[in-house]
């Protein structure tokens, strides 16, 4: 059964995305921006993006800890440990599989944007 996660964001019916799709017990979350944070720095902005996530996988019934898998795009490459280090204050042991790669974000303001796939534990038989 498919479950589509709605966020705030005006492009998702227009673009035609959701903010995070749950399939069974896999949860998909788009790439998120640090919507309402522009102006912090690196570690500020991640930060951002995991407030809005944990909100996002909260609405799928899922938590950090059902992580398995982020992608972190970087607007500047020089950013990465700033941001890494947030990233290990939430997954420091959860430790999930994870890409970095610098990219060109869509909001000139951003410094990061973060993907994550969560996998829920099966039911009980």
């Amino acid at each position: 059964m498919r479950t589509n996660i709605p966020g705030t964001s005006p492009y998702e019916p227009i673009i035609g995305f959701s903010r995070a799709v749950r399939v069974g017990n896999s949860v998909h979350l788009s790439g998120t921006g640090p919507v309402g944070a522009d102006d912090l720095d690196a570690a500020g902005q991640t930060r951002r993006v995991f407030a809005i996530a944990a909100e996002t996988l909260a609405k799928a019934g899922a938590t950090f800890e059902d992580v398995v898998r982020t992608r972190i795009y970087l607007a500047h490459v020089e950013d990465w440990e700033a941001v890494g280090r947030v990233h290990g204050e939430f997954f420091g042991v959860i430790r999930p599989a994870a890409t970095m790669v610098g990219a060109t974000l869509l909001n000139p303001a951003w410094r990061v944007e973060i993907e994550m796939d969560a996998v829920l534990p099966d039911p009980a038989p």
